[in-house]
């Protein structure tokens, strides 16, 4: 079959775990050695072919946004963005529904790139699927909406109703839907009624740059530490700046380690504001924290790397699940991992991780604590980390999904992809 596989309008700023994870399939397809008899039409919305599709014979990229389309949308991100960081709400949700209108109007130049290429099936990597006129694969992270709906990034200026709205059509209308957990699936089973044998479970994969990183060389540390101004052995926690990834609990948990047991960790914030960021460092000034924590922003791949590999541990204590990527990164690169005990947690960690209930900043301390006295189980970690983070990568991925093709291709065979379906004809 010919698959056209959408890629999501993300940036690494703005989309974080988002945007890795597409990349990272990206580079898994792009060097994928297996079994594999579809085609795959890479669409994207920028005229550059991305980084890793160059030399990749068996792919071609398209461009399905003509220039002009490009440009307005390109105004149109400028303009949310700054009206988001002037925190105007309605002019948010007007900007937004804009926009949206916008993109619909663009779906006839897509069906047409559809049918030229004459493409059978669709596959989305981020949270859209742009065409729904031909079967598709929907790839689903979470359905936080439904779980936590109390969390003002999914339930203000009409966010619950706009994700409700749209995995209500797109998980019904989808040929399958693909999730990392059995927690996944459940959720998906319950909130939106899937039938179980269109759902596929396929567990993330642990991102190639993570499994290929080089050790890190004492000049680049230092040279690091110098850059952010981290002066001593460091927690990391690289999360966007929303109120679900619980900055908050890992605060209250080094202030107790501070007070009960004199033990002073530096912890290393590193994410893009998306609303929270000025609570997190008022609450910091309010706990006489401030010298302890450092907020980076967002950083460069390359300083990413090497600030987990030199980090004393991960503290990814989100209450969201049922799938997380960094604690995965965190494993391929050597860095022992705290994490949430939350739905798909134990499925998608295993062994290789403690696991903490992120409503309990205590519990989450002495899991600190734990690890600075007993260096035996920290290293214990990051070989069980490195173990996990070997057992499912971007190629196991990519043909658990080639599978899936195959499944659909007997029933894909019986119409034509070339030529408009026509329900009328008597």
């Amino acid at each position: 079959m010919r698959i056209a596989l959408f890629l999501g309008r993300n940036s690494p700023v703005h989309s974080g775990g988002t945007y890795s994870f597409e990349r990272q399939l990206l580079c898994a397809l792009a060097d994928f050695r297996g079994s594999c008899s579809h085609e795959f039409f890479v669409f994207g919305w920028s005229e550059e072919v991305p980084e890793e599709l160059i030399g990749a014979s068996h792919i071609r990229f398209i461009d399905n946004i003509n220039p002009k389309a490009r440009l307005s949308f390109k105004l149109a991100k400028l303009a949310f963005r700054k009206i988001f960081d002037n925190r105007n709400r309605k002019s948010i949700v007007r900007l937004k529904t804009f926009v949206k209108d916008f993109l619909s109007g663009d779906d006839s130049n897509i069906f047409k790139q559809i049918t030229a290429h004459k493409i059978e099936m669709a596959w989305s990597l981020g949270l859209d699927c742009p065409i729904k006129e031909i079967p598709y694969i929907a790839t689903v992270w979470d359905l936080q909406h439904r779980v936590q709906p109390y969390y003002p990034e999914v339930s203000i200026g009409g966010s619950w109703k706009d994700r409700e709205a749209f995995y209500a059509e797109t998980l019904r209308r989808a040929a399958f839907v693909v999730t990392g957990t059995s927690a996944g699936q459940h959720e998906i089973e319950q909130f939106f009624n899937i039938p179980s044998e269109r759902i596929r479970v396929i567990p993330f994969a642990t991102p190639k740059f993570a499994l290929e990183a080089l050790p890190f060389k004492k000049n680049d540390v230092d040279n690091i530490l110098k850059k952010y101004d981290i002066a001593q052995e460091y927690l990391f926690y690289p999360a966007q700046f929303w109120p679900h990834k619980n900055h908050i609990g890992l605060l209250l948990a080094l202030k107790y380690l501070k007070e009960n047991y004199n033990l002073t960790l530096c912890i290393v914030f590193a994410g893009s504001d998306k609303g929270n960021l000025s609570f997190v460092k008022a609450k910091a000034d309010e706990l006489c924290l401030s010298k302890q924590v450092k907020f980076t922003g967002f950083v460069p791949f390359d300083d990413l790397i090497l600030l987990y590999q030199n980090a004393f541990a991960l503290t990814y204590i989100t209450f969201a699940g049922p799938d997380n990527l960094p604690p995965l990164e965190a494993f391929g690169l050597g860095c022992p991992v705290i994490a949430s005990k939350v739905s798909g947690a134990e499925e998608q960690l295993g062994e290789a991780a403690i696991l903490v209930n992120p409503k309990d900043p205590i519990e989450i301390a002495l899991a600190i604590k734990s690890l600075k006295e007993n260096l035996e189980l920290r290293q214990t970690l990051i070989q069980r980390g490195r173990i996990r983070a070997m057992q499912w990568t971007g190629q196991d991925y990519i043909k658990e999904i080639c599978k899936i093709l195959d499944e659909f291709d007997p029933i894909r065979r019986c119409w034509s992809s070339s030529e408009t379906f026509d329900s009328n004809a008597s």
